[in-house]
Order: structure tokens, then C-alpha cells, then sequence
């Protein structure tokens, strides 16, 4: 602390350059970087560059705050000013800056406070008008609207989710669809088919009776069509449906049975228009042709499942032949 602004003890003498080259941390200040070299040489350089009676008043004036001097002595006023113009000194504040930064922010809370719409018309009554309902109504908002603008309900659309029943109709119609694309590739028409429901669903697929009260596309429900063909019955009321014709049963197997309570003719011989009954298998076909061969030429559904088709059988494989109902 003897030098405490770096100028040298007066009384120590000049120190050798050759001493300090030899021992260069006793009288040589070391840094530990280039930055502190540099503030160090700055802080030199001020106080050189002050008078040399304001150093020494300034160092007198330290040592006197630091215990070394007389504890009871005052500072001179003059000190205090020296020690004063020492320090470094505030930047002042610059009043203009404040001011702007205080307009900024109330800019920004005026322009958060505006309303979120504006409405503009080219009708000066109508901003006349708006005007005075804004200074009458205080602290409240109002918007007023032309009368030729046109009035428009609001509509939404209706909501409705598919139901089961639904699902399952849209099932039923794509099966419908293949149906169809199946039967116009078989060739059937061209064979001679004219079964109006060739499309609809079979009972494997889910289907249900058809207007004669059998299923579709079945060997019963089949031939139950020809035989109203045949007699001129093209559509309902048919002429022959369950209730009428097979009213003991519908099975292909009770077919028999129910010629016989009608007392309609059954016979071993075939001919044209009459049902080939094979009761063995539950099944039965329309007799087409009679061939000079002993074989006949049927007509079917269900033979193969669900498609119509065309055979030529020994009138002997037929278990009976029942003729048409009168």
C-alpha cells in the first residue's frame, strides 16, 4: 500500500534495471491475459495524466481512509473534490429516450384496447348515425347494419350415422349385384331361362322367400313359376304360390303328398309342362322335351346351387311324373 498509485517510493531510491531483469515477479506486474495488460496500462496512463499535486493529495487522502494516517483529521473540502473528480463519473440519463419508451408502450396498450371489427359504407347518415349511438351508449359497442342487406337463416346439415339394418342391406345389395354379373356370364337367357329372380339372394346368402312364398333361386320356387307361366300367371297375384299348390309342405320330398290330396294326376310317363319329382333327393324340375330315346330334356334351379341349368335324363332316374294343376 507505500505505492498506492504505482509513482515509486520517493525514498527507496531507483531500482536497478539489472534487478528487476533478474527477478522480474518483485518489481515487474504479471497478468494472466492480454486483457488485464491492457486495463492495467489504461488505468496508468489516467493517472499519469493527471497533475502531479492531485495525485498527491488523492494518495494522502487513501492512505488516511485506510488507517495509515491520522485518524482524527477531517478531509479538506478541497480533498473531497479531488476524491470526487477522481471517481468515475455516471452516465447521464437522457430524458428524450425515457419519454419515447413511455409513448411506445402506451401505443401498444391503446392498440390492444380496439375493438377486433370495423365496419366501413360508403352512406355518410350511417357513420353520422353509428357515431352518435358510440357517444351515447359510453363503454359499450355497437355496429349498425344497412337496410338493404339481406337477411340469411342459418342452416346446418343433418347428422345421421348408418345402422346395422342399413350395413347390412348395402351387404345385400352388392351380393345382388355379383349375382347378376355371375348369371349374365353363365349364358342362362340364351339357354332359355325367364326365372324373374335370378339375381336375388338364395338362402345360403341370407335371402328370403320370393313372391311365391319359396326361396329364391330354390327347385320348388322354380318350377312353382312355370307352372304359372304355363297357366298365364305372370305376376301377383300369382295364380300358384305355397298356400295354393304345396299347402302340406314345401319341400321338394312333400310335393307327392300334396298331388295326391288335390287328386291332380301323377303318372310314370312324362310329358310336356309336367314336374319330374325325384323325392329320394328333395328335389324337382320342369320337363322341357321328350326325346324318341326314352330320356327326357329338364330344366332346373339348385341342381347346382343356385343356377339354372339344363339336363337330359333317362326317363327311368325319375321317380314320378306329376302333371300340371287344374
Amino acid at each position: 500500500m507505500d505505492d498506492l498509485f504505482g509513482f515509486g517510493n520517493p525514498e527507496s531510491g531507483v531500482t536497478s534495471s539489472t534487478d528487476a531483469t533478474a527477478h522480474p515477479s518483485a518489481g515487474t506486474p504479471q497478468y494472466g491475459s492480454r486483457r488485464e495488460a491492457r486495463d492495467a496500462a489504461s488505468r496508468r496512463r489516467a493517472k499519469l495524466s493527471r497533475p502531479a499535486a492531485d495525485r498527491r493529495a488523492v494518495r494522502v487522502a487513501a492512505r488516511e481512509i485506510e488507517g495509515r494516517g491520522p485518524a482524527s483529521r477531517k478531509l479538506r473540502r478541497n480533498e473531497l473534490a479531488l476524491m470526487r473528480a477522481a471517481a468515475p463519473k455516471a452516465q447521464p440519463k437522457n430524458p428524450l429516450r425515457a419519454l419515447a419508451t413511455m409513448t411506445i408502450v402506451g401505443g401498444l396498450f391503446a392498440v390492444a384496447g380496439l375493438p377486433a371489427y370495423a365496419v366501413s359504407t360508403a352512406d355518410p347518415t350511417l357513420v353520422s348515425s353509428s357515431a352518435k349511438q358510440s357517444a351515447l351508449a359510453v363503454g359499450s359497442q355497437s355496429i349498425v347494419v344497412s337496410a338493404d342487406a339481406t337477411v340469411t337463416a342459418a342452416t346446418r346439415d343433418g347428422y345421421r350415422a348408418t345402422t346395422q339394418a342399413e350395413l347390412a342391406e348395402m351387404t345385400k345389395d352388392q351380393l345382388r349385384a355379383q349375382n347378376n354379373a355371375d348369371y349374365l356370364l353363365s349364358g342362362a337367357r340364351e339357354m332359355g331361362d325367364d326365372y324373374p329372380w335370378p339375381y336375388e339372394l338364395s338362402s345360403r346368402q341370407g335371402g328370403g322367400l320370393s313372391p311365391l312364398n319359396y326361396y329364391f333361386r330354390e327347385c320348388v320356387d322354380f318350377v312353382a313359376w312355370r307352372l304359372n307361366r304355363d297357366q298365364g300367371s305372370y305376376s301377383a297375384p300369382y295364380k300358384w304360390v305355397w298356400s295354393t299348390l304345396t299347402p302340406t309342405g314345401g319341400n321338394a320330398s312333400q310335393w307327392e303328398y300334396a298331388w295326391e290330396q288335390h287328386g291332380w294326376p301323377i303318372s310314370d310317363t312324362p310329358i310336356v309342362g309336367s314336374v319330374a319329382w325325384f323325392g329320394w333327393s328333395n328335389h324337382v324340375a320342369y320337363v322341357k322335351a321328350i326325346n324318341g330315346d326314352g330320356t327326357v330334356l329338364v330344366e332346373e334351379y339348385n341342381y347346382v346351387p343356385g343356377i339354372y341349368t339344363q339336363r337330359t335324363i333317362p326317363i327311368s332316374s325319375v321317380e314320378k311324373f306329376l302333371y300340371p294343376p287344374s
